[in-house]
């Protein structure tokens, strides 16, 4: 239950999410999904026949962390890469049709734009392919990316969300050169990790693992909170960040930061679908700190969204007065004094 004070806290710097800037930076990616039924298997091989009946594509990745600062009021842009593809071109259409500026999207004439394709059939995934390229980026096209992530910072940019998925546009040399500048100018710099990659975050405003990462990341197999504790001091120690937020699912998440350790009770009623919840929470998180909230209030934020979320069969994100119903709801009613005649 939150108080009544706190919940008033929290509500303005949603009400503020509105005033912020947003850069995401990292791989950007079409989730393609082909839906259908099937009655038989295939003469030629045991292999399910998918009727198809429909089909539709979704930004994903980083893109997905775009759909919900933007949904979350946050003016937010997108640094990335593309393919000179027809993907690539579908991909900064349905950005644009949001509003969103595209021009920090750079284009690898060699390099294919990220697709993973998923045939559903009766609410079931039956196959996925990818079509991507997991190499580094070119150096020109670094240069590009950098070049553009410091205007943008320039220009009064608030926070900066690296979205990681080992597709090659996240680098050590990329993040070293964005921390480099978001410290000296005073820039929040959030990262999702993936786990090949934690070495490379050194130095970032605040990284959210969930439980398993946080453990294979920290090599402290995760099975009680003394465990738990002793990765998430070990993660800040090594990265030398400000804060790590692990998230522990229906566990709710434990806020790592320097002399001090909050653990945030879940605010789920139920469980459906973590499918994108760490895009919510990062996406929340990182609006609340560009807010002007506390490492404490932003994780607190960010655990309402993702009570929201995982409540939703699929990918979804969270409307500021979703959020601000949730956190209401949540309160405890203010005390009355009545007087007696």
């Amino acid at each position: 239950m939150t108080s009544n004070t706190a919940a008033k806290r929290l509500l303005h710097f949603v009400d503020r999410f509105r005033q912020t800037r947003t850069l995401v930076v990292g791989d950007v990616m079409l989730d393609h999904y082909i839906w259908g039924q099937v009655s038989r298997i295939s003469p030629e091989a045991p292999v399910p026949v998918v009727n198809v009946t429909r089909e539709s594509l979704l930004l994903g990745a980083a893109t997905n962390v775009v759909n919900n600062v933007h949904a979350l009021g946050g003016t937010v842009g997108i640094c990335g890469v593309i393919g000179n593809d027809d993907a690539g071109r579908q991909l900064v259409h349905m950005l644009r049709a949001q509003g969103i500026h595209t021009d920090g999207l750079m284009v690898e004439h060699n390099r294919p734009t990220t697709i993973k394709t998923r045939i559903i059939a009766h609410s079931q995934q039956v196959v996925r392919f990818d079509r991507e390229a997991k190499t580094s980026i070119e150096k020109e096209t670094h240069r590009q990316i950098y070049a553009y992530v410091k205007q943008q910072v320039l220009d009064g940019l608030d926070a900066i969300i690296v979205s990681d998925y080992c597709k090659g546009v996240v680098t050590k040399g990329l993040v070293r050169d964005i921390v480099a500048l978001a410290k000296k100018h005073k820039v929040v710099v959030s990262v999702d990790p993936k786990i090949s990659h934690f070495n490379i975050y050194s130095g970032v405003t605040i990284l959210t693992p969930n439980t398993k990462e946080a453990s294979l990341g920290s090599k402290i197999d995760i099975d009680d909170e003394k465990s738990l504790i002793r990765a998430g001091k070990q993660l800040l120690s090594r990265l030398k960040c400000s804060a790590v937020l692990i998230t522990r699912g229906e566990h709710g998440m434990s806020l790592f930061e320097h002399g001090r350790i909050t653990h945030i009770p879940t605010n789920a009623r139920e469980v459906y679908d973590v499918t994108g919840a760490g895009d919510t929470v990062i996406s929340v998180l990182t609006l609340a700190m560009a807010a002007g909230a506390s490492l404490g209030d932003a994780a607190r934020l960010s655990n309402f969204a993702a009570g929201i979320v995982v409540g939703i069969v699929g990918t979804a994100t969270v409307k500021p007065e979703e959020l601000k119903q949730t956190i209401m709801a949540d309160s405890e009613p203010e005390k009355r004094t009545t007087k007696l005649k």
